[in-house]
């Protein structure tokens, strides 16, 4: 028969309290100041970059299949409001950056395109699922957050925040 020692309730008490807590999920209302990013194609984006703009960051991943739906669309959307305040800045949880200049490369994508990273994740939270699309307003604020794939016409209608 094993045996195992009783560890006291405050010692395991004590020891989780020196663990990070987890992310949480931004949610709707929340303020979100996203930091400095390097883009796959070694651009860096800084802060104010973003600051009194609209921003839809979008968390994907090349071996999703419901990402590759939405791409295309966001591509579109993309290149339809490419003269206006509307920022756009994709989030890839892959592991390997290698991996999606490839994908991106090859579909023609011209959004810009970050790694997910501690820094990033703290900023905006942990992610629930994917593709997660967050829209920020002019002031951070957290005015949209979807999760799963969105149809043409929803990721058309982001269109909308490049004039609020």
């Amino acid at each position: 028969m094993a045996s195992f020692t009783a560890i006291p309730m405050a010692a395991l008490v004590a020891a989780l309290a020196i663990l990070p807590a987890p992310a949480r999920a931004v949610a709707v209302g929340d303020t979100v100041q996203l930091p400095a990013v390097t883009l796959i194609d070694g651009r860096t984006l800084g802060p104010e970059t973003w600051r009194g703009k609209p921003v839809v960051i979008q968390i994907w991943a090349t071996w999703c299949p419901f990402c590759a739906m939405q791409n295309p669309r966001l591509q579109k959307m993309y290149a339809a409001t490419r003269n206006t305040p509307l920022q756009v800045l994709t989030v890839s949880i892959d592991p390997k950056p290698e991996t999606v200049r490839e994908y991106v490369a090859q579909r023609k994508y011209t959004f810009p395109v970050t790694m997910s990273n501690p820094t990033l994740k703290q900023a905006i939270g942990a992610h629930r699922g994917i593709p997660e699309v967050i829209v920020l307003d002019r002031n951070g604020r957290v005015v949209l957050h979807e999760i799963g794939e969105m149809l043409e016409e929803d990721v058309a209608e982001l269109a909308k925040y490049a004039t609020q």
